[in-house]
């Protein structure tokens, strides 16, 4: 390639990442630590981001829903005092929201509220996390609000992802200065989220199939193990494994693991689990080929 289309190449990947709007969420609340980082990456990226998360910590509430009410007690972290409105920004960025209700009811405010507000209509993309913590194995994902408030999204026509990660702890985005460990590791799971998403989306629209998402998760970072984003590779799963149902061939078979066994082993192996948005269950073989196609050339094999 020569250096005229090589540059040409670099704006047209600009173009897109600047062109595309994004809706950022969790279940730990709208001040955690993770949620901000990664909304920094994203913009830093050149994504257009709104964050809309919930008032304080609603890990586990699946996909619970309810009307948001008022503030009967402050925001966690105090980040806002009690009484305040069931939906409120920060003061210094209106982008910065937070729902008093479930992690379903804030990312469904963030699709159907604020993007019409500041991207003139609905979002390309959502991205739910990283959550504090793994979401792996088919209980776990039932009752996660990051992966319930990822498959709102695609429900409502959203395309979007659930990302979570061991090794980190619920603390609040004051601390991201601190460089202790917790916050070290945020760090890197932003920038590894973004280099995800940077894959998924690279080619445009669609980026999954109606109805779909996928449940991302990576093994903790330390400062001698799986320090850089670099240090990461991204494996297809299965979140329940099963030698019956014959999977999308890649890897030289057509069984993929499972998400909880490939987070455990030994090295740095980020698992993506395609899921339907509905069942939250995995998908069948040619739904996972269209994900597998996508990220050609990102994903990798278990050695």
């Amino acid at each position: 390639m020569n250096l005229l289309s090589f540059g040409a190449t670099l704006v047209l990947c600009a173009s897109l990442v600047q062109s595309t709007n994004i809706v950022l969420t969790n279940d730990d609340g709208w001040a955690v630590a993770m949620i901000r980082a990664q909304n920094s990456a994203l913009l830093e990226a050149g994504y257009d981001v709104i964050l809309s998360a919930p008032a304080e910590n609603e890990s586990g509430t699946g996909s619970s829903t309810a009307t948001p009410t008022n503030l009967t007690e402050p925001c966690e972290f105090d980040t806002c005092p009690t009484g305040s409105p069931a939906e409120g920004f920060n003061a210094s960025d209106s982008r910065l929201n937070y729902v008093n209700s479930f992690p379903v009811d804030a990312v469904r405010f963030g699709i159907q509220t604020l993007s019409p507000k500041f991207f003139g209509g609905a979002p390309d993309f959502v991205v739910s996390g990283p959550n504090v913590g793994n979401n792996l194995g088919t209980g776990t994902v039932d009752i996660s609000g990051t992966v319930g408030a990822a498959c709102e999204a695609a429900k409502e026509g959203i395309p979007s992802t659930a990302f979570s990660a061991a090794g980190l702890s619920q603390v609040a985005f004051t601390d991201l200065s601190n460089g202790d460990a917790d916050t070290l590791a945020a760090l890197v799971f932003s920038q590894l989220t973004v280099k995800f998403v940077n894959a998924l989306l690279k080619n445009g629209p669609p980026f999954l199939p109606p109805g779909i998402s996928v449940n991302v998760n990576y093994p903790a970072s330390t400062s001698s193990s799986c320090a850089s984003p670099s240090d990461f590779s991204f494996i297809l799963t299965r979140i329940a494994p099963s030698n019956s149902v014959t999977d999308v061939e890649t890897c030289g078979t057509d069984h993929l693991p499972g998400e909880t066994n490939v987070v455990a082993t030994n090295g740095c192996f980020a698992s993506v689990s395609v899921m339907n948005a509905t069942t939250k269950a995995d998908v069948d073989a040619t739904t996972q080929a269209f994900v597998l196609n996508r990220l050609s050339g990102f994903l990798s094999c278990l050695p």
